[in-house]
């Protein structure tokens, strides 16, 4: 294979960061501040649970930052799980990501994009006014994917641009909060939430910190470069997440806060009554479409693994000459999202058909730490986990009590996600058999 048709390396440390933060920051935090504050109990309970989501999310950048640099390939999960456990167990990834998680997670945070777009301009109306919804979601989809098919310089620059726009908005956020009159806009008591459920909540939205690993082939001067991308990545989010809640508890108190349907916006009207929801809903069309943006990126990387080493799904595993992208990988993902946001309709019961797949394969990545240390203990490793072996067992310990939260709460969910995964079993069967018998 030609130099031409493999990833070279054009990201840059900010590229990486701007990446992992890009997808870090969706919609979640204006969506779920209020119901983690409600599992919170108070004021520094919010505050303390915030900062446990951000050491436990650190604690898995560390084992894959040991991971990402010792095996430094296009794949991330699929590479690890591989070589750790086997090619059954880096194929059940690489095919739950390509059917389930990275379509969905997609899907998911386009049609957080597509609320708060049509809220500022609808042009859709008549018979297509029921399905405005989808078309702003499915356009978001096409828009995006497109600009990754063109080249990975297209691709990481308009990650760039909407990162670094969301992160400024959401320190606006924190400055238009802190100016505003301290009080409280609520009275009444806040409804509670179990704090495991909360828990749950602030993980999602710390979720993508991992998304470094699957372009780890693109990074220049991988060796250092990852690991401060992780690094950094998870601590900027931390920082910006705990300045952004102590805003809304500054600006509305702990009962306005937990009882608020609109925290950002409800936080910004204190100061300007007349365009803050315009204005909030502009930041949060700009923050889901960053998310956007950096799933398709890094989650094309996943087929594309998948694609080189199976050749049932050897169309995805071809990076093209003139575009320097894996230009089959990024169709077919935006193709399953489209399809997925006509199918799907609930952000919560979407989040939970994805979390039982996506904790138990961070529970087995986590742990090929430690395999890998054992079965293959010549591997070159720039950077070993810090804190090793407690902060590893101790994100694992956190996955484990993920999935059986997920399956108890919305179990049918749970297991029919858990039956596309058995699915791939016979998938790879046929594959391997497929490849002896030719």
């Amino acid at each position: 294979m030609s130099s031409s048709t493999q990833p070279k390396k054009e990201l840059s440390l900010f590229d990486s960061t701007c990446l992992i933060v890009g997808i870090i920051i969706g919609a979640g935090i204006y969506q779920m501040a209020p119901d983690i504050a409600k599992g919170a109990g108070s004021a520094w309970g919010v505050l303390a649970i915030w900062t446990i989501g951000g050491l436990l999310s650190l604690c898995g950048a560390f084992a894959y930052a040991e991971l990402a640099t010792a095996y430094p390939e296009e794949g991330g999960d699929y590479v690890y799980l591989n070589r750790a456990y086997g090619p059954w167990a880096g194929f059940l990834f690489g095919w739950m990501q390509l059917t389930v998680v990275r379509p969905g997670d997609i899907a998911v945070m386009a049609f957080a994009f597509a609320i708060y777009a049509r809220t500022i301009f609808d042009p859709f109306t008549g018979p297509l006014e029921p399905y405005s919804l989808r078309i702003f979601a499915v356009a978001a989809v096409i828009v995006l994917t497109a600009l990754n098919v063109l080249g990975v310089r297209e691709g990481k620059w308009t990650q760039n641009l909407l990162t670094t726009a969301k992160a400024l908005g959401l320190l606006a956020i924190v400055g238009i909060a802190l100016v505003a009159p301290a009080g409280t806009v609520s009275t009444e008591p806040a409804e509670s939430l179990p704090p495991s459920l909360a828990l749950i909540f602030v993980l999602f939205v710390f979720g993508g910190w991992n998304e470094m690993a699957y372009v780890a082939a693109e990074v220049r001067n991988p060796n250092r470069n990852i690991v401060r991308a992780l690094l950094l990545g998870t601590i900027s989010v931390t920082v910006l997440y705990l300045l952004v809640n102590g805003a809304f508890l500054y600006a509305l108190g702990y009962a306005g806060l937990a009882n608020s349907q609109a925290v950002a916006t409800d936080a910004v009207a204190t100061v300007f009554p007349e365009v803050g929801g315009q204005l909030i809903g502009a930041l949060i069309c700009i923050s889901a479409l960053g998310a956007v943006n950096g799933l398709i990126f890094a989650g094309a990387r996943i087929s594309y693994a998948l694609g080189k080493d199976h050749r049932t799904f050897r169309v995805l595993g071809k990076w093209h000459p003139l575009t320097g992208t894996p230009m089959s990988a990024l169709l077919v993902q935006g193709a399953i999202a489209i399809l997925l946001i006509f199918l799907l309709g609930s952000f919560i019961d979407t989040i939970i058909y994805t979390a039982p797949a996506v904790y138990t394969f961070y529970l087995a990545t986590s742990l090929s730490v430690m395999v890998l240390r054992r079965k293959d203990p010549s591997a070159h490793r720039p950077y070993r986990v810090t804190g090793y072996p407690l902060s590893t067992l101790a994100f694992c310990t956190v996955c484990a009590f993920l999935i059986y939260s997920a399956v108890t709460y919305k179990p049918l969910i749970a297991c029919a996600a858990l039956g596309i995964c058995l699915l791939g079993l016979p998938v790879y069967w046929l594959s391997r058999k497929s490849v002896r018998d030719t």
